[in-house]
């Protein structure tokens, strides 16, 4: 249990493929779905902001591309969808239909992409924009104590 609720996780061929929101269909715990477990309750902890799992959702090459270039942006930290644009090659409003097609949200943090201007945007995962607003929180105050994100 998080504190956002229960999360469910997929595994296929030794790689994560999807976080659900609530409970999902049941899978035999794994070694991989165990230490996938452990690492998100040590994120919702305050004890982990990086991730160290193998993902392999399911998407398109472009899709792909767009949740790679979100790996890279640093807990605490947000992009505009403009700024993902530029990084793939692409346009805003493509960049932010993939955002909303993340099959695996907190580990590919698609929560730290923000519309232009600083503004939150919305969030396709469980609570819309109060959820993305929690787990940018949640990031901002364990990075910089007493810190709220942007």
């Amino acid at each position: 249990m998080t504190p956002l609720g229960e999360l469910t996780l997929s595994e296929e061929d030794g790689a994560l493929v999807a976080l659900d929101w609530g409970r999902g269909r049941d899978q035999s715990a794994t070694a991989l779905l165990r230490e996938a477990r452990d690492q998100l309750q040590d994120y919702f902890d305050g004890r982990r902001l990086h991730f160290q799992l193998p993902l392999a959702p399911h998407g398109t090459p472009y899709q792909r591309r767009v949740w790679a270039a979100l790996t890279r942006i640093p807990p605490g930290e947000t992009r505009s969808y403009a700024d993902i644009a530029r990084e793939v090659a692409s346009v805003a409003r493509a960049v932010g239909q993939a955002n909303g097609a993340n099959p695996i949200p907190i580990l590919i943090p698609c929560h730290r992409v923000v519309a232009a201007g600083g503004k939150l945007g919305g969030y396709s995962g469980l609570d819309g924009p109060n959820t993305k607003r929690f787990l940018l929180d949640h990031e901002a105050r364990h990075l910089n104590p007493g810190a709220s994100a942007p």
